[in-house]
């Protein structure tokens, strides 16, 4: 008889469990279960998840392993989680990809700890299904390894030449929109705060800007460079203001910034330098978040579908786990201009 003080292990389901109650083999279960079901007649799935949601059957890790089988699972490597970009375009990733039945993991790809073949490392030890790849700056030694291997993974938010796997969005319209806005408002002195050179849609905003400053009849355009953080802001303001600083007047009176983090970094320079927001200078901000609208004053930004980037990112990548012929992806949803307080007509008076 049974001694009473000692506790009852619980019975673990096994496959064949499930088997035996949704009425099918062994096999079909194991397609159903590891997202191999592509042939499995939709009844039937249901009928199979439907028992081992009963049964409160778990695939055992060790032999889900040996068997190669999906752990829906997918890794998304960002630059920095410090840039708010980031922030909603992993929301966006994490909502598809549970809709979609995985889990999605954010990792940071942070100067110093640069992730290379330990990325890739997890899909090789079946501990996810595949990457999505945002940090991708030229030299990257993960691009490398990647392109060697057979491991499913897209580009999102980064370009990378011949890859046929890039999930981008139409930066270049960002700066037309920027552009537009600030020239209907009568400013012909504009000046651009790109990204660090050679990353691809920090390129691709400053030569759209360029470019479109030209059709304009904006030929004396000026850029300045950095990185993507408030201080990025800060020290490429005070490089285009530097006329400002003895009290001359500014040499722009409009900037375009490549970040929201960017913008408010600019901000702060431009009252470091006496200087009124948006009076003296107007800003715009690339991106748009919710604290863009409590700043002081509110900051007029153009928002560029960062959530859409991460859900199409993720369409992808599933997409190509279960065997799609990859190509390159541009995010149908256009930059939208949110216009607030920190836009006006140049030499406006409060």
């Amino acid at each position: 008889m049974p001694d009473p003080s000692v506790p009852v292990q619980p019975v673990r389901a096994k496959l064949v469990d499930v088997a035996q109650a949704a009425g099918v083999s062994k096999a079909t279960v194991s397609k159903v279960l590891n997202g191999r079901d592509l042939s499995v007649r939709e009844e039937t799935r249901q009928r199979v998840h439907e028992a081992a949601r009963t049964l409160g059957y778990r695939p055992h890790s060790g032999a889900r392993a040996l068997a190669g089988a999906s752990t829906h699972a997918l890794a998304l490597l960002v630059p920095a989680l410090a840039n708010p970009t980031y922030v909603t375009i992993a929301r966006g990733a994490y909502q598809r990809a549970r809709e979609l039945g995985y889990l999605s993991l954010l990792a940071e790809d942070f100067d110093g700890q640069e992730a290379d073949e330990s990325f890739s490392e997890l899909v090789q030890e079946g501990r996810v299904d595949g990457l999505l790849i945002a940090s991708a700056r030229p030299g990257h030694s993960l691009v490398d390894t990647v392109s060697r291997s057979s491991i499913p993974h897209v580009f999102l938010n980064r370009s990378v030449e011949g890859s046929g796997r890039n999930v981008t969005m139409d930066v270049a319209r960002s700066s037309v929109t920027a552009l537009d806005h600030l020239h209907s408002l009568g400013h012909r002195a504009i000046g651009h705060i790109a990204g660090p050179p050679g990353i691809t849609p920090s390129d691709a905003r400053k030569e759209a800007f360029l470019r479109h400053a030209g059709q304009l009849g904006l030929h004396a355009a000026l850029v300045a460079s950095g990185d993507f953080t408030e201080d990025g802001g800060v020290s490429a303001t005070l490089q285009l203001l530097g006329a400002a600083k003895g009290g001359g007047p500014p040499p722009v009176t409009a900037l375009y910034t490549s970040s929201l983090a960017q913008a408010i970094g600019a901000m702060g320079a431009i009252r470091s330098l006496g200087l009124r927001i948006p009076e003296d200078v107007s800003v715009v901000g690339n991106d748009d978040l919710p604290v863009a609208g409590h700043l002081c004053p509110p900051l007029t930004t153009v928002a560029m579908p960062l959530y859409d980037l991460g859900t199409t990112a993720v369409d992808a990548l599933v997409a190509a786990i279960r065997g799609t012929p990859m190509g390159d992806i541009v995010v149908p949803t256009e930059p939208r201009l949110v216009s607030r307080g920190s836009t006006t007509a140049p030499g406006a008076t409060p």
